[in-house]
C-alpha cells in the first residue's frame, strides 16, 4: 500500500488544494481548515448551505491566506493578530463554541459577494475542542481544526472503485475521489480494507495515526466540486450498500499520534 495523493481545504468548504508533500500537525495537516466562514449567529458556512463554495480557491502563504475566485479580484488576507475573538461553531447543534480571530471588513464583502449573503471569516489560531469528548469513539484531546469532527480523512481508491462499479450497475455515472473531500488517499488496498483498520494504528511513511473511525458521509458528497451541481448520488448508492446504523459510510478518520512530514508514495502499513 502507498499514498497516492495528499490535500488540504485552508477554508472549511473551499475547492481543494493538492499536495506532493504536507506537514503533519496533531490538528491535522499543516494549513487545513484553520479559516472557516460563519453566519450572524457565528455558525460555520459549509457546503452543505451553499454550493457556492466549491468556487472558492484559497491557498496559504506564510501568516496569511490568498482568496480567488471566478469574476473576483484576487485578495490578501493577513492572519489576524489584533482584536476581540469570537465564539464560533462548525455545526449549529455543536454546544462548545471555539475562541475565534476575525479577519475584518475586507475579506467578509469579499466572500459576502460570492456566497451572496451576509458572512465573515474567521481564523482558529490556536486549534482547540469543539466536540465534546463523548460525541467521538476516539477522543482527540483539545487539538483539532474546523476539521467536523477528527484531523484527517483516508479514502480507498478500490473502494471508491467498488462504489462506481454499483453505481454503473445503477446506471449511473461514476464518481471522482474528489467528491469525499480526502485528506489522504491510499492505493493498493482492497476494497473496503479500512473498515478492518478501525480501532488500530497506521504507519505512513515514518509517522504514526490511530484509525480512529468511519465516516459518515452526508448531501456535500452530491455536490460536483468543479461545478457546484447538486445531484442524487452517490448517497443512494451508499445508502444501499453501507448503511450501518442509518449511517452511510466512505472513508476512515485518522488522528495523528507522530508529527513531521509526509509525501506522495509513502509506504503505509497498518501495525498489528
Amino acid at each position: 500500500m502507498r499514498l497516492a495523493s495528499i490535500h488540504t481545504y485552508p477554508v472549511k468548504g473551499c475547492h481543494r488544494l493538492d499536495h506532493d508533500g504536507a506537514l503533519v500537525r496533531p490538528w491535522g495537516l499543516a494549513g487545513d481548515r484553520r479559516w472557516m466562514v460563519v453566519d450572524a449567529d457565528g455558525v460555520g458556512v459549509t457546503q452543505r448551505e451553499t454550493t457556492r463554495l466549491v468556487g472558492l480557491r484559497a491557498s496559504v502563504r506564510p501568516g496569511g491566506l490568498l482568496l480567488r475566485a471566478d469574476g473576483q479580484p484576487d485578495l490578501d488576507v493577513p492572519e489576524p493578530t489584533v482584536g476581540e475573538p469570537v465564539a464560533v461553531r462548525t455545526f449549529r447543534s455543536r454546544k462548545l463554541p471555539v475562541p475565534a480571530l476575525p479577519a475584518g471588513r475586507e475579506a467578509d464583502d469579499w466572500l459576502g459577494a460570492l456566497l451572496g449573503r451576509p458572512v465573515r471569516l474567521v481564523w482558529l489560531a490556536q486549534p482547540t475542542r469543539h466536540l465534546a469528548a463523548e460525541d467521538r469513539e476516539y477522543d482527540t484531546g483539545d487539538q483539532v481544526s474546523f476539521a467536523d469532527a477528527y484531523p484527517l480523512l483516508l479514502a480507498n481508491t478500490a473502494s471508491l472503485d467498488v462504489l462506481n462499479d454499483w453505481l454503473a450497475e445503477a446506471g449511473e455515472q461514476p464518481v471522482p475521489m474528489t467528491r469525499f473531500r480526502p485528506n489522504l488517499v491510499v492505493d493498493g488496498a482492497s476494497a473496503w480494507a479500512e473498515d478492518g483498520w478501525i480501532g488500530r494504528s497506521l504507519r505512513i511513511g515514518d509517522l504514526r495515526f490511530r484509525a480512529a473511525g468511519p465516516c459518515d458521509r452526508c448531501v456535500v458528497t452530491t455536490t460536483d466540486q468543479e461545478t457546484g451541481v447538486r445531484a442524487k448520488e452517490p448517497l443512494r448508492t451508499l445508502g444501499r450498500h453501507r448503511n450501518v446504523q442509518q449511517k452511510l459510510l466512505f472513508g476512515l478518520h485518522l488522528v495523528p499520534l507522530d508529527g513531521g512530514q509526509l509525501a506522495v508514495g509513502a509506504p503505509i502499513v497498518v501495525v498489528p
